[in-house]
């Protein structure tokens, strides 16, 4: 099996051709290299993240994290500017974490690979010309609303399997909806899902498919489940259902190429990534070289997928992370990701 951290996302995009502030070298950007004095930055950092500590020794611990995390901000920073490196870093409500500790509230998990019979493979289109950009954004897909933030709850699956269900229903519709994770979590764990400590989108895909799902606003998110975990959690209320599916389609292993095929295609797409190494953690922007996601169209010889994650507007570039395309199915990227059917 794949070890990944749960880091379950809707792509929604593939290169913008329009000239944004993510396409500035490296000189025009506020890239930060010196972020002295330390005890300063951390106080601005509690107050921006709202963070409170139960002791002094426990503030003490968490400062010498933030010390550390910080310098290595700093060091990538300098390789960015001097142009070794194709992202900067910075800080994030994550840099108080030390590596295990982030782990954690990621939620390390196997990734298992879901049943086939709950599941059709996607065929690519022939004789389709795919556009020299997608970006479901532009489209009206999200443009509203920003980013969501799971919190601690281990219920990345829910936000991707949601934001993907919602690119289907805006594709159809045109229309935006914010559907119920927190129902996802609640409700599907008959179907596969564990709640608050993970779950596959197909296996969500398949509770909506025979359920139908909430809106938020009806069944809102609260980033937690009671320690009994039983039916009685479940909320679900059938007549209150906006959203449904009629099935769920699975990207070829590994292939890129049906991936942006169907970003281009059919809408956003869920995929699972490797988000365990530290630049996800400190991850703030990825620019210069390895600029925003393309499709065919390359800006400075760099092709790229940008991702909408679900740990808050404060993370990355508003709460989106830009990832290389076709550099071998990088963090794998195209290793597990379906849609489902409307």
């Amino acid at each position: 099996m794949l070890l990944f951290l749960c880091f379950l996302l809707p792509i929604v995009s593939a290169l913008p051709n329009v000239r944004e502030w993510y396409q500035l070298s490296q000189a025009q950007q506020d890239v930060p290299t010196d972020l002295s004095p330390y005890d300063v930055k951390f106080l601005e950092f509690q107050r921006k993240y709202n963070k409170v500590y139960p002791t002094v020794q426990e503030e003490f611990r968490k400062f010498e994290i933030f010390k550390t995390n910080i310098k290595i901000i700093e060091e990538h920073n300098k390789l960015y500017v001097s142009g070794l490196k194709k992202f900067f870093l910075g800080a994030s409500q994550f840099t108080d974490m030390d590596s295990e500790e982030f782990s954690k509230w990621v939620g390390m998990s196997f990734m298992r690979k879901s049943n086939p019979s709950m599941t059709s493979t996607f065929l690519r289109p022939n004789n389709v010309v795919y556009p020299g950009e997608v970006d479901w954004r532009k489209e009206g897909y999200g443009s509203q609303k920003p980013v969501k933030d799971k919190g601690a709850c281990e219920s990345c699956w829910a936000f991707s399997a949601t934001g993907a269900l919602e690119g289907q229903y805006f594709k159809k519709t045109k229309s935006l909806a914010s559907l119920s994770q927190q129902q996802l979590v609640d409700c599907s764990t008959s179907f596969g899902d564990e709640g608050c400590n993970g779950g596959l989108m197909v296996n969500a895909f398949k509770y909506v498919e025979t359920n139908g799902i909430e809106s938020e606003f009806d069944y809102p998110y609260t980033a937690k489940v009671s320690s009994t975990f039983t039916r009685r959690d479940c909320k679900y209320n059938a007549s209150k259902v906006i959203v449904t599916c009629t099935g769920i389609i699975e990207i070829p292993f590994g292939s890129e190429l049906d991936l942006l095929a169907a970003v281009a295609t059919v809408g956003p797409i869920s995929v699972s990534i490797d988000a365990s190494h530290i630049s996800f953690q400190l991850y703030a922007g990825d620019f210069g070289h390895a600029v925003l996601a393309v499709v065919y169209d390359k800006l400075n010889g760099s092709q790229m997928w940008i991702v909408k994650n679900s740990w808050g507007t404060h993370w990355g570039v508003d709460g989106y992370v830009m990832m290389s395309r076709n550099k071998t199915n990088q963090c794998g990227i195209a290793t597990m990701a379906s849609y489902p059917l409307w």
